[in-house]
């Protein structure tokens, strides 16, 4: 295989971890809520929601409860912040993580780029992985969140810092589960992977970076 990036930027969750979406749908459904209702008022006023003011840190825990139960209301339904906010804890999906550490091994310079609503731990599972990156960014920490096009970019500023070399939107691939965070992406440069199945996202970026990642020699 050739390679045509040799650079690499995941999203988590949905990506490195199991997506939120069903811990979402499973809350939706015990609750006798309409399937989908999260996903609505998350993709409702996307810039300036609650969801979106968390993420960039301009709300606290209580605010986004309070403002988020709000907007739930205000299309005629009752919503419990505290459990939405428990659907975030996604499980580590092991092919991935085990596809991070090849390419890390192999020396390719790995970023992340998360929307998260509180800056991430540094201990356990996840703290070993994102210890593999040399770029971390969070929307909880820069006030910018996917899919505002700074953050690619402060990404890229970033990752170049840490490697002490330019790296270009165009070296990149970049996975998201989210067609609305890949398009800026796209927009910037970076050769673009929806994650939806992780065994035909990896063959996708074995192709782009011009070998293996599923465990095969």
């Amino acid at each position: 295989m050739s390679s045509t990036v040799s650079a690499v930027v995941f999203d988590l969750g949905g990506v490195l971890t199991e997506s939120p979406m069903r811990a979402f749908a499973a809350y939706e459904a015990d609750a006798g809520l309409p399937d989908g209702l999260i996903r609505q008022l998350n993709s409702t006023d996307p810039h300036t929601n609650a969801w979106a003011r968390f993420e960039r840190n301009e709300l606290d825990v209580a605010g986004f409860s309070a403002a988020f139960e709000a907007e739930a209301a205000a299309a005629g339904h009752r919503v419990d912040a505290a459990r939405v906010l428990d659907a975030l804890r996604g499980e580590l999906r092991p092919e991935m993580v085990a596809a991070v550490r090849r390419l890390r091994e192999a020396g390719l310079p790995l970023g992340m780029v998360s929307n998260n609503v509180a800056p991430m731990e540094r201990t356990g599972p996840l703290g070993e992985l994102l210890g593999l990156f040399d770029a971390v960014v969070e929307s909880s920490v820069e006030g910018v969140r996917k899919p505002e096009p700074e953050i690619y970019e402060r990404a890229l500023v970033r990752l170049s810092e840490a490697v002490g070399r330019t790296i270009e939107a165009a070296d990149c691939a970049y996975l998201d589960d989210l067609g609305i965070n890949l398009k800026p992406a796209r927009a910037l440069g970076f050769a673009t992977i929806k994650v939806v199945d992780p065994g035909a996202a990896l063959a996708e970026l074995s192709s782009l970076v011009g070998f293996p990642l599923d465990g095969a020699a």
